[in-house]
């Protein structure tokens, strides 16, 4: 059994909010690069050029990348022989989120209640997802998530008659409906099966795998492929202005479900795709 005190964790809660609201990670940088080497329209380059300055600003007069800084996501990984002492684990992550938001200068965008809306002035409550997994370790990722994209994401109920041509298609579908609203060039991450809350929760974690990196599932693989080039040849491009590039990838996670369900999950996420990963 291993001791970790939970002021670690308020401390490396914050500092993640900081790095991933001021720079991109390396595979977010690297398929930026890509695109805008691959991108047709000189609309495109032009835009392109705009969010890599932008970018450059941001990491050098650390300062944060979007306006929009996020609601703060966390997926949080906890080997099952670590004993946490200090306090509770959620209040240290929504502490170090509290932190982190007032010391970083990051935009408070959190409201206490959806109908009464009065901002609770530190960007807290987070949303924390976790998992008891083998070890004495905890690896946390912290995913800062602004609602332009948010906003544009869907749940389809499919019917399992539908098969693989409903899933691509549902996709699809929830791009062109996002269009120009999710600031595009975009991530797409995507949940199939469980149920309803199953497919939302891998597709918000989908967006955290290194923009890159396929599923280890083939048919999987060659879906997410296929579906991107898909969604890049609707044409929406960056910025929603026309162009080659409207995705950078689209990620898939799965996982078993019923025999009279066929749930998925399409969560969108802008360039500014934010996740930062440490371990403890």
């Amino acid at each position: 059994m291993r001791d970790i005190d939970v002021s670690e964790v308020t401390r490396v809660v914050r500092q993640m909010c900081i790095d991933a609201n001021y720079e991109l990670s390396k595979d977010m940088q690297t398929a930026l690069n890509n695109a805008q080497n691959a991108e047709e329209s000189q609309l495109g380059k032009q835009i392109f050029s705009q969010l890599q300055k932008n970018l450059v600003i941001a990491k050098e007069d650390q300062i944060p990348i979007c306006q929009d800084t996020g609601m703060a996501v966390f997926f949080v990984k906890v080997g099952q022989e670590v004993h946490f002492t200090g306090g509770n684990l959620t209040d240290a992550i929504n502490e170090g989120v509290r932190q982190g938001y007032t010391d970083g200068y990051l935009r408070k965008s959190v409201v206490g209640d959806p109908l009464i809306r009065k901002n609770t002035g530190d960007n807290t409550p987070a949303v924390v997802h976790y998992d008891i997994v083998p070890g004495d370790v905890v690896t946390i990722t912290c995913a800062p998530k602004g609602f332009g994209s948010e906003n544009m994401s869907r749940v389809f109920m499919l019917k399992p008659a539908d098969g693989e041509e409903g899933v691509k298609n549902s996709i699809v579908q929830a791009v062109k409906d996002a269009g120009p609203n999710a600031c595009p060039p975009m991530v797409v991450g995507v949940g199939i099966g469980g149920t309803f809350e199953k497919c939302a929760e891998m597709a918000k974690e989908a967006l955290t795998r290194p923009v890159g990196e396929h599923s280890d599932i083939e048919y999987v693989r060659e879906m997410e492929k296929e579906v991107l080039d898909m969604i890049n040849a609707t044409g929406i491009g960056p910025a929603g202005l026309g162009g080659r590039i409207t995705a950078l990838a689209v990620n898939i996670n799965t996982y078993a479900t019923h025999i009279a369900g066929l749930p998925v999950a399409v969560n969108i996420c802008c360039h500014v795709n934010r996740h930062v990963t440490r371990e403890i």
